[in-house]
């Protein structure tokens, strides 16, 4: 089946801001994450954060919204306030110890007024592959692995999603794994935002944004169109295990240099990226020493966006 992103009838509007959602433990990768959160774990000595970073900038994106929680200073100083030519926006998840990805979702409603990427922060990926989500409503997924566990979708005779399933484990051609890559337009995003306070409101904290797709593709209200991913160029980072298997990706060997359409980069990111990342490495893994910023972020419940200092 190919890509149906280059169909005329789709709209025009360009996606250059993306939502990072980074605030839980990474438990299952311990001890790697008991003092650094996933997102700065390393596959091929290239952490999966930087990694990102380049692939969005490598696609003109200008925009970064971070959602943290665990070890954040961690990941404010990695980045500071600029990386890759984008702006770089945080949001503190003061619950991220008992909450999921929903409430994470949940705490962007204010942040974000604009078309953007949804990402998960433990994913790794070939950059190039990211092109087919550069335009609202879409969806990444990719033909279902042994390897492959969560959500599934199935495909309508129009091409669109046609309803989300909660586990990966069937055995015909008809279902796909999310990638946890989605991009949203205004509008979606508006509706969304509706559905998620009902969530949070009833207190439903503790579940995934998913369910609120899933939900609204029942009603009628959502409709996101697929983006077929190469099972062999991506993969979803939950443990050991994984990481081990992510190093044998393709397309994710090469110096990132490379991965950014073959130009030599320099950012402030690339000049920070070697102390920052061997300190956050080290056997003691101290959090002194580390350069903090003003707290001057996005913290729930408050909610009031502030730009971090240059």
């Amino acid at each position: 089946m190919n890509n149906l992103f280059n169909h005329p009838a789709f709209g025009q509007e360009q996606v250059r801001t993306a939502l990072l959602l980074a605030a839980g433990t990474g438990s299952r990768l311990a001890p790697l994450t008991d003092k650094m959160p996933k997102c700065l774990v390393s596959v091929n000595e290239i952490a999966i954060l930087e990694r990102l970073v380049f692939a969005l900038r490598s696609h003109n994106f200008k925009r970064l919204v971070i959602v943290v929680g665990h070890q954040a200073d961690c990941i404010r100083n990695f980045l500071g306030t600029r990386a890759g030519g984008m702006k770089i926006t945080y949001i503190t998840s003061p619950l991220y110890k008992t909450t999921n990805n929903i409430y994470s979702l949940w705490l962007a409603r204010k942040v974000i007024d604009e078309p953007f990427l949804l990402i998960e922060s433990d994913l790794v990926f070939d950059p190039g592959m990211l092109k087919g989500m550069l335009h609202p409503d879409r969806i990444a997924i990719s033909r279902l692995q042994p390897w492959m566990n969560g959500t599934t979708v199935t495909i309508n005779s129009h091409q669109k999603i046609k309803a989300f399933q909660g586990s990966a484990h069937k055995s015909d051609d008809n279902h796909y794994k999310t990638v946890n890559i989605y991009s949203l337009s205004t509008t979606t995003w508006r509706l969304v935002r509706e559905r998620l306070d009902r969530y949070i409101s009833n207190n439903m904290v503790n579940g995934y944004y998913e369910t609120v797709f899933a939900d609204m593709v029942i009603d009628g209200c959502l409709s996101f169109t697929p983006v077929f991913f190469d099972s062999s160029r991506w993969y979803e980072i939950d443990t050991i295990a994984d990481l081990r298997a992510a190093a044998q990706v393709c397309g994710l060997h090469h110096h990132l240099s490379f991965i950014v359409t073959g130009h030599a980069v320099s950012s402030h990111l690339v000049q920070g990226y070697p102390r920052v990342y061997r300190r956050l490495q080290g056997i003691n893994r101290s959090k002194r020493g580390f350069r903090r910023y003003p707290d001057r972020e996005v913290s729930a419940p408050m909610m009031s966006a502030s730009p971090l200092p240059q």
